[in-house]
């Protein structure tokens, strides 16, 4: 009897044990976001922002390892949205992307993301719609690791942990921001004090770097593309953690949810310790500072040296124009060592000895990649006794390998981009330009990136970590984001063990959007329920990446009106231009030219035109061209074919053959920088046509304007320009 009733609650202890496990593992956790559309204030500017639960930035989503999520989203915006999770583990039609993942949540709808937590680490997530990400829409996501992990590290997965994502703040919209740089804009770089003119150039003594520059056909040199308002920390400029007293020891767990921008982090306790990158945990590593890549994550443990005192956390922009802060412990503030100012024309001269005429980069036979070799160290060489965290110093603590019999499918791509045009693309393809890529389960996938370009860019994966080859063999770090700096070629490694559509694409949001994107498709795969149409969401996608952008200009000057309209995206361009006398004499006229740009540097561009011009000069005998053949200038209506080429010096040169066969040939050269704000052009052609002009830039969309006209003769006036 005694037996029988110590089996029976033997029995139901071991059915309790697994049955409290089981509960454990299948807690589910459940959050509700409503999307909303929300003003806020910054730098004296109120400007639409995306709020979600009333927060900016959205709320730290908690989860333990061996949780289910439950997030309903209910999206109350006047636009579709979407919510992706950043390095999670998750099935495909869970990952957030709409088109590729699932349809766009419409306004009014509400949808709801369920997925099982099966890893730990800092992570976060934001929206994948449009440009949203840039006003709000991204916070922090905190997976912990179980007590009874084995790889629960005491001292380090126990210490107090805060929560830390970084951003930037723009009281631009931002789909204004991005048709600004796809116009070559500069009013970023005058913002900010970096626009490398001509008079500059005298100033400092880099005269010779700067006409090397433009030889090369190089716009001015800079480490990010647009001026921000402000930078934040947790939504915010400054922010304080008072609970901290000395000697104590702090888990920042720090996001760069950033739209563009790259943050240098430092702290005013001294050095500081890194325990884990994108959500995955490295041998504890000691550096004075770190760069934060865009969407990457870093986990490091600060120390409180002293009682009386509270020591900054410090996050600088990489282009040093912003900062954002927190301060730890308690009294007096001690403040970070500020980052100096970039030399950008030392800069510059740095980039004219790697490139080639052609827009290639000259490695001159450094082996560069990990981050090893930061050719942007020229900028800011006052720094160099700083220990600074690279690629080659994260070191997993347990073997990552796979295993030797895994078939191996190799990919290269070589990043490439055009700065003139602002198009980002891999293998001179942008995503509307290429198919998704086959791999198969099983498989492991090594990829070589090479940048051929003058811009850092970090490469972001979905739904998987990767390996990333840095020296330290079977314990190579696991990430999802490579930041892959200038002239670099790296490898990374994954194991293809969950099917679907992965998104692979740079995570600077402008660069995506521009078309820097790709897609691994997992061959025989299931159906995805939310993709009922999967062929047509995909163009949809495709879409995104190669959008029409357009700008105007248009001059009120006292001797007549002229001006101009350009829509253009990756390759084609459809421009007209006018110019408005006030008299037949001075007369109308008016050219349109269709065109598409070819070649990875798109320095040519083949063309169709429209040229019709009116004129009456009494009885002035009929001009001819420098060829010889009668002008038509003074009553023209004609069709021709021609070729737009860029020379050195940023000069172009268009060539066009009317339907009359009348030849014109043309030299163009806008925007030359002669000071900070002083901008000049010119223009000659075979029709013995010549204009000069000089521009003061007053704002965004105004400048004071003078120019002398071979027709219409000098002009004073106000040019607006959008």
């Amino acid at each position: 009897m005694f037996r029988r009733q110590f089996l029976h609650l033997f029995l139901l202890w071991i059915l309790n044990v697994v049955f409290m496990q089981y509960s454990f593992a299948q807690k589910v956790v459940r959050y509700n976001l409503w999307v909303k559309d929300t003003l806020v204030t910054f730098a004296g500017k109120s400007k639409r922002a995306i709020a979600v639960n009333g927060q900016i930035p959205m709320p730290t989503l908690t989860f333990t390892e061996g949780d289910t999520a439950e997030i309903m989203v209910h999206n109350q915006l006047k636009e579709a949205t979407s919510l992706h999770w950043h390095g999670l583990f998750l099935p495909n039609k869970e990952d957030g992307v709409p088109f590729l993942t699932q349809m766009p949540i419409e306004p009014g709808q509400s949808h709801l993301y369920r997925f099982p937590i099966i890893q730990n680490g800092t992570h976060w997530y934001h929206s994948h719609s449009g440009l949203q990400e840039q006003i709000g829409m991204y916070g922090s996501m905190v997976l912990n690791k179980r007590s009874d992990d084995s790889t629960f590290r005491k001292g380090i997965d126990d210490l107090p942990a805060i929560p830390v994502i970084l951003s930037e703040w723009t009281n631009y919209k931002p789909e204004n921001v991005h048709r600004m740089l796809h116009n070559a804009s500069d009013w970023f770089a005058i913002k900010k004090g970096t626009t490398q003119s001509y008079a500059e150039a005298i100033r400092e003594g880099h005269f010779k770097t700067k006409i090397t520059n433009e030889w090369k056909r190089m716009l001015a040199m800079d480490v990010s593309d647009i001026y921000y308002d402000a930078v934040l920390m947790n939504g915010l400029r400054t922010t304080s953690f008072p609970q901290f007293k000395a000697g104590d020891k702090v888990r920042l767990s720090i996001s760069n949810g950033g739209a563009s921008s790259y943050f240098w982090i430092s702290y005013a306790g001294g050095p500081f310790t890194v325990v884990a990158n994108d959500g995955n945990d490295v041998v504890p590593v000691e550096v004075d500072r770190l760069i934060i890549g865009v969407s990457e994550t870093y986990d490091i443990v600060v120390t409180i040296p002293e009682d009386g005192f509270s020591y900054e956390l410090l996050a600088t922009a990489e282009d040093r124009i912003q900062t954002a802060s927190a301060f730890l412990g308690n009294g007096t503030r001690k403040n970070a060592r500020p980052l100096s100012k970039l030399k950008y024309f030392e800069g510059m001269q740095m980039m004219n000895d790697m490139m080639k005429m052609n827009g290639d980069m000259d490695l001159m036979g450094m082996d560069m990649g990990m981050q090893k070799m930061d050719m942007n160290s020229v900028m800011y060489a006052d720094e160099s006794d700083l220990n600074t965290l690279n690629y080659t110093k994260l070191r997993s603590p347990a073997k990552t390998n796979f295993p030797k019999d895994a078939p191996v499918r190799e990919l290269k791509f070589e990043l490439t981009g055009n700065m003139n045009r602002y198009v980002w693309s891999m293998d001179n393809k942008v995503l509307s330009e290429s198919d998704k890529i086959l791999i198969k389960k099983g498989e492991v996938v090594r990829i070589t990136l090479y940048n051929n370009s003058m811009m850092r860019h970090p490469m972001h994966l979905h739904g998987h970590d990767f390996r990333i080859l840095n020296g330290q063999g079977d314990y190579a770090p696991l990430k999802n984001v490579l930041d892959i700096m200038p002239m670099e070629t790296d490898t990374i490694e994954f194991e293809a063990n969950v099917e679907g559509d992965w998104f692979f694409h740079c995570h600077i949001l402008y660069h995506m959007m521009a078309g820097m994107n790709r897609v691994f498709s997992y061959e025989k795969q299931s159906d995805n329920p939310l993709l009922p149409n999967k062929s047509w969401a995909y163009k949809q996608l495709q879409k995104e990446s190669n959008p029409f952008h357009w700008m105007a200009q248009n001059d009120f000057a006292n001797n007549g009106n002229d001006g101009m309209v350009m829509v253009q995206n990756t390759r084609w361009s459809i421009g007209s231009e006018w110019r408005l006398g006030y008299n037949d004499m001075h007369g109308y006229e008016s050219e349109t030219h269709i065109g598409r740009y070819i070649g990875r540097m798109q320095w040519l561009m083949p063309f169709i035109g429209f040229d019709w011009r009116y004129r009456k000069l009494g009885i002035h005998p009929a001009e001819k061209n420098i060829f010889g053949q009668r002008n038509t200038k003074d009553n023209r209506v004609q069709l021709s074919v021609g070729v737009a080429y860029t020379l050195p010096m940023l000069v172009t040169l268009q060539t066009e053959i009317y339907h009359d066969g009348n030849l014109r040939v043309q030299l163009r050269r806008e925007d030359i920088p002669v000071s900070k704000r002083i901008r000049s052009a010119f223009m000659i052609n075979s029709d013995k046509e010549y204009m000069f002009s000089t521009s003061y830039i007053l704002g965004k969309n105004a400048g004071l304007r003078v120019h002398y006209d071979s027709d219409m003769g000098f002009g004073l006036g106000l040019t607006l320009n959008y």
